[in-house]
């Protein structure tokens, strides 16, 4: 199962980092979860993206 950051608005391409990251600003626990990789709950999460179906 993909990341749901990898669906989430919030989750951009960082040009100068060359890294996908989150546009948000993270508390340190939230940070954390982000760096394992486990999105589930988070606070911030839209779904969306480049793909989305919008009305």
């Amino acid at each position: 199962m993909a990341n749901i950051c990898e669906d989430c608005v919030c989750y951009d391409f960082d040009g100068e980092l060359e890294a996908f990251v989150c546009t948000m600003d993270l508390d340190e626990d939230e940070m954390e979860r982000f760096l394992r990789g486990s999105c589930t709950g988070c606070p911030f999460y839209r779904p969306g993206g480049d793909y989305s179906q919008r009305s």
